[in-house]
């Protein structure tokens, strides 16, 4: 049957703010991405945020491990459960009306609990409208500038 599924997608938003308001709300956001209930319940190897703030290398929020933090450009969290091992970066691109946000995920589901998985949350789409809110809520929590406009 080989080896477990590979699964990659990339979610873009464009947020009329300049980068470092929005990695300001990237950084808030991230903080409050995995309910603990939900951490614990399919075992993440991170379960309590730890280490410095700001993120940076090496801090973990639950369910994540900060592995590349370049400000305020690239954020990479990398986490792992009993049905995946998974990365997700946030990419910021100044543009000339504001940042462009994306939100890159690779997982891997081993095994038939992680197809199990896979299918639950991937499949169903379920990732697909979790991501999108996700950046709709950093949107809102990008301030642009005082006259509403990006310099």
């Amino acid at each position: 049957m080989g080896g477990p599924r590979r699964y990659q997608d990339v979610h873009t938003l464009m947020i009329a703010a300049l980068p470092e308001a929005v990695w300001a709300a990237v950084l808030d956001q991230v903080e409050v991405l995995g309910p603990s209930w939900y951490v614990r319940a399919i075992g993440c190897r991170d379960r309590r945020a730890v280490g410095p703030r700001p993120l940076t290398e090496g801090s973990v929020v639950p369910g994540f491990r900060v592995t590349t933090a370049d400000p305020p450009r690239l954020l990479v969290l990398d986490g792992v459960h009993r049905f995946s091992a998974y990365t997700l970066a946030f990419r910021l691109v100044p543009d000339d009306t504001g940042t462009r946000l994306e939100a890159h995920t690779d997982a891997t589901f081993p095994g038939a609990l992680g197809a199990i998985y896979r299918l639950l949350v991937i499949d169903s789409r379920f990732h697909k409208v979790a991501t999108r809110s996700i950046l709709a809520r950093i949107r809102r929590r990008s301030p642009a500038g005082p006259d509403g406009a990006v310099h």
